[in-house]
């Protein structure tokens, strides 16, 4: 059985979070939580049990309970039910929507490792504002990751399709002035920093990524399900040289709104937790924890279109 001491030092690992970090998540003092990594005390059974849960969510032995999981979809179809057109009601309310595209870009954009917070983000996306100390790509991120929203919405106000064009329009939308490959895929080998999940070979992106389209635009009757497999495929193949993570989650809004849901929010603290349960679908084919990962940021969505 693995020790307390030794779940900590784990959890740590995966998390990346200090141990003042992690002793304010379990509600304990640095000192008692010190304590228990130096073998000089136990915790509590309070405690304890918290600490088991985020072990268990960290590492994937969490399992979600199957009626959980589908009582948490159910209320998200009810609430879909309450929109006759959830993007015209989005697009009709100019708070609503300039909330979720500031938000949208700001945490897309942070889990991929810009130093923005969400003010200056705000800042540059509606008043122009230029921050000296911060990169001139960072800039550029937030402007095209704006208007990639803006784009991707107004077409499927028209347009239902996911299609191959809108994918490559995306991203060429999404690194323009910060790539010269913007709008194409790659033509070489990519890994994944901090996985060990292997990618596509660049010769076989084309065909992958046309099957992977196709199977977008299947009609499933779990829509939450089917968003997170094509998710992880979409990932594992990379097709880009960058831009892989933010185009996958714009791809997640397209066929949330495709299906009168609200967008998903994806928080960029809840980063490592996000990239644990899409690696644990890809090794091993679990997706309850992603599954359930994605129902709370589509609940946050609606959250903020229904108390705007």
């Amino acid at each position: 059985m693995i020790s307390v001491r030794e779940k900590i030092k784990i959890i740590q690992k995966i998390s990346g979070l200090s141990q003042q970090e992690l002793s304010h998540k379990i509600g304990v003092s640095f000192v008692s939580l010190n304590k228990w990594v130096n073998g000089k005390s136990i915790p509590r059974e309070s405690k304890l049990s918290i600490i088991d849960e985020i072990y268990l969510e960290l590492t994937g032995e969490k399992v979600i309970p199957e009626n959980l999981l589908t009582a948490k979809k159910g209320v998200l179809i009810n609430k879909s039910k309450k929109y006759k057109n959830i993007l015209k009601d989005v697009l009709g309310d100019n708070n609503i929507l300039d909330e979720l595209i500031l938000k949208l870009t700001f945490h897309s954009n942070a889990i991929e490792g810009s130093t923005l917070d969400e003010g200056e983000t705000a800042a540059i996306m509606f008043r122009d504002t230029v921050f000296p100390n911060k990169t001139l790509v960072e800039h550029l991120e937030v402007r095209n990751h704006q208007t990639a929203i803006k784009y991707l919405l107004d077409y499927l106000k028209a347009n239902k399709e996911i299609n191959m064009v809108l994918v490559l329009k995306l991203h060429s939308i999404l690194m323009n002035g910060v790539r010269p490959d913007a709008g194409s895929y790659r033509n070489h080998s990519v890994r994944i920093i901090g996985s060990n999940i292997p990618t596509a070979n660049y010769l076989k992106v084309y065909d992958l990524m046309e099957e992977l389209i196709s199977e977008i635009n299947t009609h499933k009757d779990d829509i939450i399900h089917h968003i997170c497999d094509t998710h992880a495929r979409f990932e594992q193949i990379h097709p880009f040289s960058d831009g892989n993570g933010r185009i996958g989650r714009l791809i997640i809004l397209a066929m949330l709104i495709n299906h009168n849901l609200a967008p998903a929010i994806i928080r960029q603290e809840k980063k490592q937790l996000y990239y644990t349960f899409l690696n644990i679908l890809q090794q091993k084919g679990k997706s309850d924890q992603l599954e359930d990962f994605l129902c709370d940021a589509i609940a946050e969505g609606f959250d903020l279109i229904e108390n705007d």
